[in-house]
């Protein structure tokens, strides 16, 4: 105790700071203290009359005695150590137990602020956020957060009164990181953090950057969430995905908006648990070697389709808990489907219990809106110049690889990272140390994680939304590139969309716009993709973008399909467009299920499941979708008729010759040049009566026959249906 005046006055002072929740260091004065050489028991318990203080062995410490009316007691004690500590607290309305965590030392350790200092730290997500635990023999939470500028840090929830004064956190100076032990808290305590900052204002409640797992919209607490281990059971699928080359093997993606693929009859959402009953089975037996998932990181607004996160660790609870996450992943990896999550670092939302002003100050942000504020969707840009926030997304990523065994992200919207000025006018930009447009701290960050991501996770792919013609994007990072496995061509799908969306006896003024895409198409590695971004804002579906009559949009839709499939890269196409959804996407209510009653809609499903097969099932299609060996044009320039041919190869596989008529005048007798004399069968055929299209073809195959004094060896002629595309394979003999 003061034996001082002077002293007496400077301890009332303290007392009077951890009363108004004003202390800059709580941890150096309550607790268990020695203060001139005897031990000295502090604790602020509001609502207490009386306090008795115990061993964790339940032995007697003493009684406290109130020092500050607003519920602050002390009280010396015979002790010989350090210890946790039990307070036995009662008042006229009853009596209750609380485990002083000022009495626990810290949980993190000199590794981790040497780590977290120098911003290599990759195991950040199981030691920050809330982690579940027993620590000093009591079980309880250790709470960590980062927020270097803050005067003080709080968890704060129902379990204190959501009162900031009650529990403040420990700051480990060195790195900014404030964090504290809280007995008996469990799994599904919610919690937020209340922050003064550097001017003494309290912040909004901030949610955990960390936390992995939210409360339910609207309400945005963090979760506790329970830490028993997932019991995995693909062992076998993420053995085999460590060998594969995604380069050369087959990868056709189902794009999937968890909240409208499907409603339950009472219009709500699917679980993930339902989502693993029915969506993994559908992709599995319509040949989707992946399912791509728009963004299940926690956020507020149904709308925003996941683009505006929040919660960056935390499986939107939405459509149900992490461990019933984790459940739909092994689903698909057991049903031989892989998981691809679009991931969103480029910006954040600005809601007050956000990351926006975290501790006060433009934190995880840029300061100056020219360089944190991105206009076009009124968020806040990532600070890719500051270490910490670099390892913090960093860490993400690789959460979500490692937790949750996802096998690929998608990353958003990278061009808006890449361009200082993207979506800006001149003066509205801060140019770099060189005076130039490139955001050179963006374009190490994706180093970094791409880097970090097929490191640690072999098997796993990174994917650019990149739109631009950025170099390399998809080339190694020891070569110069951003180190990304694939990169999305949006210029395959302007191009051709273009092309398919005009009159038919217009396509040979336009003959350009589908063959443009072969120009470029090897100097990334590159996925064809028909996204979600196609079928909303007033775009129309992929079926309205077709000219014609019906019969004539269904047979458009058909063959620009199969011209698809039958071209060099990957493949993605969002959900409904596999049964030619008649109306636009509307994230408000399931797809149309019903139109596949109709045969014309259930024809394009079919064409897409056999389009699925072919490609998983022919070499020729799949092993150099990467590689300009792989494709030769055949016919380019029939501009007049429409008609475009080329050959799919592969080593030691028989080639398959892609043949597209984009007319609606089928065409007898068309002669197509050939690299081998003999039996081509024809595999697919979108105007097939399989499909509802009008059922005419070559019966099944043509033949080749041998030419001399031409450039190709042979010759074969061939009937082209309307509006249709073939794939005729090589028969050997």
């Amino acid at each position: 105790m003061p034996v001082s005046k002077e002293e007496w006055q400077a301890d009332s002072r303290e007392v009077e700071a951890v009363v108004g929740g004003r202390h800059p260091n709580p941890f150096a004065f309550l607790g268990l203290q020695n203060v001139n050489g005897q031990w000295v028991l502090r604790a602020f318990i509001p609502h207490a009359e009386t306090v008795t203080a115990f061993k964790l062995d339940g032995t007697e410490l003493g009684h406290l005695f109130p020092r500050h009316a607003g519920g602050f007691f002390e009280g010396k004690v015979s002790i010989d150590q350090r210890q946790p500590i039990r307070y036995h607290a009662k008042n006229a309305g009853g009596e209750w137990d609380v485990y002083d965590p000022y009495s626990f030392g810290p949980v993190l350790g000199p590794m981790d602020d040497y780590y977290m200092g120098e911003g290599s730290h990759l195991r950040l997500f199981d030691r920050l956020g809330a982690h579940e635990m027993e620590f000093e023999g009591i079980h309880g939470t250790h709470f960590a957060v980062w927020a270097p500028n803050a005067q003080r840090v709080s968890v704060v929830g129902a379990f204190n009164e959501w009162d900031g004064r009650r529990h403040p956190m420990r700051n480990r100076f060195e790195n900014g990181i404030w964090e504290v032990f809280i007995p008996v808290l469990g799994t599904g305590t919610i919690y937020k953090y209340e922050i003064v900052g550097p001017d003494g204002v309290v912040q909004p409640l901030k949610a955990d950057p960390y936390a992995r797992q939210s409360e339910l919209r609207p309400r945005t607490a963090s979760v506790v969430p329970d830490p028993t281990p997932f019991v995995w059971t693909d062992d076998k699928y993420i053995e085999e995905r460590g060998t594969r080359d995604w380069r050369r093997t087959p990868m056709s993606i189902y794009e999937v908006h968890p909240g409208s693929w499907r409603r339950r009859p009472d219009g709500g959402f699917l679980t993930y648990d339902q989502l693993a009953e029915q969506l993994v089975p559908y992709a599995a037996d319509m040949g989707y070697t992946h399912i791509e998932l728009m963004p299940i990181s926690e956020h507020p607004y149904d709308p925003s389709w996941g683009y505006q996160p929040t919660g960056m660790f935390a499986p939107t609870s939405r459509f149900g808990d992490p461990a019933s996450f984790a459940r739909f992943v092994n689903a698909a990896h057991e049903a031989g489907l892989g998981v691809i999550l679009d991931w969103v670092p480029a910006h954040f939302p600005t809601d007050a219990h956000g990351l926006a002003h975290f501790d006060g100050t433009a934190l995880y942000e840029h300061a100056d809106p020219r360089q944190g504020f991105h206009p076009d969707w009124n968020t806040a840009i990532y600070n890719f110049g500051r270490k910490e926030v670099v390892s913090f997304l960093v860490n993400n990523a690789l959460f979500w690889l490692e937790k949750f065994h996802i096998d690929g992200l998608r990353v958003d919207a990278v061009a808006s990272m890449l361009y200082l000025d993207y979506s800006r006018q001149p003066g509205e930009w801060v140019p770099n140390k060189h005076g130039g447009n490139q955001n050179l701290e963006a374009v190490e960050f994706l180093k970094r994680v791409n880097s970090e991501a097929y490191r640690l996770h072999p098997g796993t792919f990174m994917i650019a939304e990149e739109s631009t013609s950025w170099p390399g994007v998809s080339h190694p990072v020891h070569t110069g590139g951003l180190g990304f496995g694939f990169k999305w061509n949006m210029g395959f799908m302007n191009d051709t969309l273009r092309f398919m969306s005009r009159e038919a006896v217009h396509r040979k003024y336009h003959h350009n716009d589908m063959t443009f895409g072969t120009v470029y198409a090897f100097s990334e590695n590159f996925v064809l993709p028909l996204s979600h971004d196609e079928v909303v804002h007033g775009k129309g579906s992929l079926l309205e973008k077709m000219p014609g009559d019906d019969w004539q949009q269904f047979a458009n839709l058909r063959a620009y399909y199969a011209f698809m499939w039958g071209h060099p890269g990957k493949k993605l196409l969002f959900m409904g467009q596999e049964f030619a959804q008649r109306d636009e996407w509307a994230d408000s209510k399931a797809l149309d299920w019903y139109l596949l009653e109709s045969p014309m809609h259930e024809g394009v499903r079919r064409l897409i499941a056999d389009l699925n097969a072919a490609y998983r099932q022919l070499p020729a299609l799949y092993e150099r979708d990467c590689e300009p060996e792989g494709f030769e044009w055949v016919i380019g320039n029939d501009h007049t008729n429409s008609v475009f041919a080329w050959l799919r190869k592969a080593p030691g596989a028989d080639p398959v010759l892609v043949v597209a008529n984009f007319t609606p005048v089928p065409r007898a007798g068309y002669k197509i040049p050939m690299p081998l004399v003999g039996k081509w069968v024809e595999r697919i055929n979108t105007d097939a009566g399989w499909y509802a299209g009008s059922n005419t073809g070559n019966q099944g195959a043509v033949t080749a026959y041998a030419v001399e004094g031409k450039h190709w060896p042979a010759e074969a002629e061939v009937f082209l249906p309307p509006l249709s595309t073939l794939f005729l394979k090589y028969e050997p003999e």
